[in-house]
């Protein structure tokens, strides 16, 4: 099977390589697939500035962005869509090059003194001669959690989507803040509950725009639900297999919802 190779190049793209497009929000997707070839018409002969993300089938990956007015008949699809509804979308190298590319926009200058950077002659990154420092693609960590109470799991709603996914709760971590530290804050201000056991799970990359998300089990301890409302608009404690619409396994927090699932069916007892 074909596989995306994550990797880094200075060089710039050339006709026989392969881009990933984006406009915007979107990806830019050919009739096959989800990557032009460099000598495809879209570009008019003129490659755009682009950014090297790795290898596809031995062909380089470049991705770059187009203006609206340049994306022809080509079919526009929403990042989230691609990862939330279209099982096969290459999320991971989608997630990557949406990342990449914004680090890319917002390190053309140095923050510090303000002069034009260039590439980092040996890693993905920004380099300002001026201040001889280097400007990395910028990472945001926040924890995501479902929570157990006995034979049911917490799922809620968030106020800010209009996606009728239930889901979990979530928020970033602070400075000077630890991932555990970050659960239990973000659970007490959103839900008013206490909760204890804090175990990892997995994590996820994910691109809105710079997030890692690290996902987390923990057990129900105390309190009664208090949702804030400008975050959660509803919250409620499911079984499994009687929940309401949730995001689907490509997503961490699918993914977790599932697995906290299977461990209460299975009749695991919290360690």
């Amino acid at each position: 099977m074909t596989q995306w190779i994550p990797g880094w190049t200075t060089r710039k793209p050339e006709r026989r390589d392969l881009i990933l497009a984006l406009s915007g929000s979107d990806v830019v997707k050919p009739d096959t697939g989800w990557l032009h070839s460099g000598d495809s018409s879209l570009f008019r002969d003129n490659l755009p500035d682009s950014v090297s993300l790795g290898s596809y089938g031995g062909r380089d990956v470049f991705v770059t962005e187009l203006p609206d007015t340049d994306t022809g008949s080509q079919e526009l699809i929403p990042l989230r869509d691609a990862l939330l509804v279209l099982g096969d979308a290459p999320v991971e190298m989608l997630s990557t090059g949406f990342q990449v590319w914004q680090w890319w926009l917002d390190h053309r200058y140095c923050g510090r003194c303000g002069a034009q950077t260039g590439f980092h002659p040996r890693e993905r990154a920004k380099w300002c001669d001026a201040c001889g420092i280097p400007w990395y693609p910028r990472l945001a960590p926040c924890v995501i959690v479902v929570i157990r109470r006995d034979d049911r799991l917490l799922l809620a709603k968030s106020s800010r989507t209009k996606r009728h996914f239930y889901s979990l709760i979530a928020g970033f971590v602070e400075p000077g803040e630890s991932l555990e530290g970050a659960v239990h804050r973000e659970v007490k201000e959103e839900t008013g509950l206490e909760v204890t056991n804090i175990r990892y799970h997995a994590s996820q990359a994910w691109p809105f725009p710079h997030q890692l998300m690290v996902g987390f089990f923990a057990d129900y301890a105390g309190g009664e639900l208090v949702l804030q409302e400008d975050e959660i608009a509803d919250a409620n404690w499911f079984l499994p297999g009687d929940t309401p619409p949730v995001p689907p396994e490509t997503t961490i927090s699918g993914q977790l919802i599932r697995a906290m699932e299977n461990e209460i069916s299975r009749g695991g007892i919290p360690v």
